[in-house]
């Protein structure tokens, strides 16, 4: 997908006033999802990052543990999206003392434009970490959260145009 211009990368904001709404994010987005789409979180510890990904990966269908992959790295889980499979992986690089982990890992390959693929603390991965559609920015405010997505592809853009969830 191409990126989108500067000018006219969209953007929707959110208040998350307890940890039902950041679900109920999550299970929005899993409607929005379509394959090959990047998302990279970013927020401080404890902003949400893991608890967002954890609810869209149930509200796709896997049922179980949804893991964190802090110490792993990466966790896949197999969907079903409009009938057809889908990989949804999640990754954490808090823990990763480089980009080239990441590479020697050969997590690379698996951003193939099939794959969701989800990363908390991308800025570990500057510059080997392919580039995002979607940008999801959380910060604690008072008991809840502020999220901020922001689209960066075409692919991002149409994600958040068939995110179905109220603006702040």
């Amino acid at each position: 997908m191409q990126p989108i211009k500067a000018e006219s990368k969209p953007h929707r904001r959110h208040y998350l006033a307890d940890e039902s709404a950041t679900a109920a994010l999550g299970a929005a987005l899993a409607r929005a999802l379509q394959p090959g789409l990047v998302i990279y979180l970013h927020g401080d510890l404890g902003a949400g990052k893991t608890a967002l990904t954890r609810a869209l990966i149930h509200a796709a269908g896997h049922v179980g543990t949804v893991k964190s992959p802090t110490y792993t790295l990466s966790e896949p889980y197999k969907v079903m999206l409009d009938g057809k499979p889908l990989n949804i992986i999640h990754y954490d690089l808090y823990r990763m003392s480089s980009p080239e982990e990441f590479l020697d890992a050969g997590f690379r390959e698996d951003f193939d434009g099939r794959n969701v693929c989800i990363v908390e603390w991308p800025e570990k991965g500057d510059p080997v970490l392919p580039p995002p559609d979607v940008h999801v920015l959380l910060n604690v405010s008072g008991p809840g959260r502020e999220v901020e997505l922001q689209a960066l592809s075409e692919l991002g853009l149409l994600c958040l145009d068939r995110l179905v969830f109220p603006p702040l």
